[in-house]
């Protein structure tokens, strides 16, 4: 990926986290400021049933394409790690064919229902479901680029083999990264001594 296109997908990552966090600050407020008028006041604000839920399908479908451009989803990698590279580059290929059709397939089923959740209103904020449901056509679409961006990658050549293995434990990538800095540093001190 080159320079401007990776800083561009980096800010939109950075917008979507940020789109995230204001999805759990509604879904905070609202929650609780209706449990807070509930208990002291008998009272309390419809759309705090609602608008919290809506939020969350959208923290979601948003946390899926973020998930996905950091390579942080689950998954099980007992079987590729036996791989020869070759392999790894095989599954890791059909992996991401795979996601793509089904990206293409979320996109075309939100498509075929457009009108049916367009034409149907929320009970109590009365919005379009659209609002709610519509933000299948940016997962689908964000994370079908981001497939087709790898298996383009792939095909050129440019996949490393670290990134065959989507599954790291928790806090590994910081470990790779930092035993990468020690080995170059390592061979700058290596070629130093050497006449």
């Amino acid at each position: 990926m080159t320079k401007p296109l990776k800083a561009l997908a980096d800010a939109l990552t950075r917008a979507l986290e940020v789109v995230m966090v204001l999805c759990m600050i509604v879904m905070l407020v609202m929650v609780f400021g209706n449990v807070v008028l509930r208990l002291f006041f008998n009272t309390g604000i419809d759309l705090s049933e609602e608008i919290p839920r809506y939020a969350f399908v959208w923290m979601t479908f948003l946390g899926a394409i973020v998930g996905m451009r950091r390579r942080a989803h689950l998954g099980v990698d007992m079987l590729v790690q036996a791989l020869p590279v070759f392999g790894r580059r095989v599954c890791w290929g059909i992996s991401q064919a795979i996601m793509l059709v089904c990206c293409i397939y979320i996109v075309y089923g939100t498509w075929l229902q457009h009108d049916i959740i367009k034409e149907t209103a929320s009970p109590v904020a009365q919005i379009s479901t659209l609002w709610v449901f519509g933000v299948s056509y940016l997962t689908g679409t964000a994370i079908g680029l981001i497939c087709l961006s790898n298996l383009v990658r792939l095909f050129a050549g440019k996949v490393s083999d670290d990134e065959l293995i989507d599954v790291h434990e928790e806090g590994m990538a910081e470990a790779l990264e930092t035993e990468h800095e020690m080995e170059e540093q390592r061979a700058r001190i290596e070629g130093g001594r050497k006449p």
